[in-house]
């Protein structure tokens, strides 16, 4: 195991089934993803920052991509849904759309991919 799952052990089980679902997504779309921690939450981790983190407050469950960019990208198809410039809160009634959290996952993934050849090309430039 590692931190987020350690991390949902310790939570009700329909969040915590709720959350390893999208953990199970977020891997199949970046299969080099691991677990770690990210401005102290356990997050997925893509070329060592962080790719996205579920976390249960006291009211909502909320998915972290730790991109203001990425909500911002995908805040028209989420009507009806509390968001702000770093996180989208939902319910597990009324839980995040599969197909705004594969874009989320792809999208900040592909940030992480940028800045990574940003950085090559600045070293060896």
């Amino acid at each position: 195991m590692g931190e987020v799952t350690d991390y949902y052990a310790t939570l009700p089980a329909e969040v915590g089934d709720l959350f390893d679902g999208m953990r199970r997504r977020a891997l199949e779309l970046v299969p080099d993803a691991v677990e770690g921690r990210s401005y102290a939450m356990p997050a997925l981790l893509y070329r060592g920052k962080g790719l996205i983190a579920t976390m249960q407050t006291a009211k909502h469950l909320a998915l972290y991509p730790f991109s203001g960019k990425v909500v911002a990208r995908v805040a028209e198809r989420l009507d009806g849904f509390s968001l702000s410039s770093g996180a989208i809160r939902f319910s597990v009634e009324h839980p995040l759309p599969a197909e705004v959290l594969d874009d989320v996952v792809r999208l900040r993934a592909a940030e992480i991919e940028a800045a990574a050849a940003g950085g090559a090309r600045r070293r060896t430039g």
